[in-house]
C-alpha cells in the first residue's frame, strides 16, 4: 500500500502515479492498492529495448535545425541561446506533437567535468536542449561575441514547466532528492499550480546505480506512472545517465536534468536572492550556507576553471 497526497485531479505518492480522480478543493491522504497495467505503447517500447532493436531518433524539423545551428560553444559545450520562455514553448511544442526530449542545464562544475572527459562531452552532446545554468558562461559567450540571453537554471525550469505542465494536463514526475523531499517539492508546486498532475515521487537510496535491482525499480515505478515531464535532480553525471535509459522506454517523455532543483523547490534549500542571481554571486552564497560541502568544489575546483575560461575567452576578443 502506498499513501500518496492528493489536491485538484493530482496524486502524489513515492513511485506512484495518478489516479484521475475528480477534482477537490483541498489536500487530502489517499492510499491505493494494487498495480496499473502498463500502458500498451509502454509495452510495445519495453519489448523493442528487450530485443535490442536499436529506436532510429526522428529527423529534426525545420525550427530545430534552425536552433541547432545557432549553438554557441563555451568551454568546449554547445549551449542554446534560449530563454527561460522560449525552452518552456520548445517543450510544450514538442509534447504536443509526442515528442519527447531531454534537457541539460551546463554549469561550471558540469563544463569542467566535461572538459576533462570524452564520455561525459558525448552525454551532453546528446541532450536535445542545453542551456546555461552559470553566470561564467553567459559572460564567457559574452566575450567571445557570440551572447546567450540569460541564465536559464534547473531551479527555475521546475517551476515554470510546472506550471505548463498544470496548463497543458501534462502529468509530472519528480525523481531524487533525500528521502521525504520530491513529495514535499511536489506539495509546493501543487499550492502553486493546484491542476498539476503529479504521477509519482521517488528518492533512490544512494548507490542504487551500482545495483541492477534498483535501477529496475527506478525504471519500473517511471513507466508505471507514465509521465509526459520528469525532472531529475540527481547530479550530473548520474541523472543524466539514468536519462538516457530511461528515454528509450519514454520516448514521448522530456526529462529535466535539475541538481538540487528539488531540493530548492521543497524549501529545504535556500535559494540565494534575486540580486545575488542577476550578478553572478549565488555560488557564494550557497557556499556560506553550505561551506563544508561545498568549500573544495567551488573554490579548489570551479573558481579556478571559471578564471582561466574567462581569461582565455577576454584574450580571443582582444586579439581576434
Amino acid at each position: 500500500m502506498r499513501a500518496g497526497i492528493s489536491r485538484g485531479s493530482t496524486v502524489v505518492g513515492d513511485g506512484s502515479r495518478a489516479t484521475g480522480r475528480a477534482a477537490t478543493s483541498a489536500a487530502r491522504v489517499t492510499t491505493s492498492t494494487g498495480r496499473k497495467s502498463m500502458p500498451a505503447t509502454h509495452k510495445s517500447a519495453v519489448a523493442g529495448r528487450d530485443a535490442a532493436i536499436p529506436r532510429p531518433r526522428p529527423r529534426p524539423d525545420k525550427a530545430t535545425r534552425k536552433r541547432l545551428r545557432r549553438r554557441v560553444c563555451v568551454a568546449g559545450v554547445a549551449i542554446d541561446p534560449m530563454t527561460e520562455s522560449e525552452v518552456v514553448d520548445h517543450v510544450v511544442a514538442a509534447l504536443k506533437r509526442g515528442e519527447g526530449g531531454h534537457i541539460v542545464t551546463p554549469n561550471i562544475d558540469i563544463s569542467r567535468a566535461v572538459a576533462r572527459d570524452a564520455g561525459l562531452r558525448e552525454l551532453i552532446a546528446g541532450a536535445d536542449l542545453a542551456v546555461a545554468d552559470g553566470m561564467p558562461l553567459v559572460w564567457a559567450a559574452r566575450l567571445l561575441r557570440t551572447p546567450l540571453p540569460g541564465r536559464v537554471t534547473g531551479a527555475d525550469l521546475i517551476w515554470s514547466l510546472s506550471e505548463a505542465a498544470a496548463f497543458y494536463r501534462y502529468p509530472v514526475y519528480l525523481l531524487g532528492g533525500p528521502p521525504g523531499m520530491a513529495r514535499q517539492a511536489a506539495a509546493r508546486l501543487i499550492a502553486r499550480n493546484p491542476s498539476l498532475i503529479v504521477s509519482g515521487v521517488d528518492a533512490p537510496p544512494f548507490g542504487f546505480e551500482n545495483s541492477p535491482e534498483s535501477c529496475a525499480k527506478v525504471r519500473d515505478a517511471v513507466l508505471a506512472a507514465a509521465p509526459r515531464v520528469v525532472f531529475v535532480g540527481l547530479g550530473f553525471p548520474k541523472q543524466d545517465r539514468l536519462i538516457a535509459t530511461l528515454r528509450e522506454d519514454l520516448p514521448g517523455t522530456w526529462f529535466i536534468g535539475c541538481g538540487s532543483a528539488i531540493s530548492f523547490t521543497a524549501g529545504a534549500v535556500p535559494r540565494a536572492p534575486e540580486w545575488m542571481r542577476r550578478s553572478g554571486l549565488e555560488w557564494l552564497f550557497r557556499l556560506l550556507s553550505e561551506p563544508r560541502r561545498l568549500a573544495r568544489r567551488y573554490l579548489a575546483d570551479d573558481l579556478p576553471f571559471a578564471l582561466k575560461l574567462l581569461t582565455v575567452c577576454l584574450v580571443k576578443r582582444l586579439f581576434s
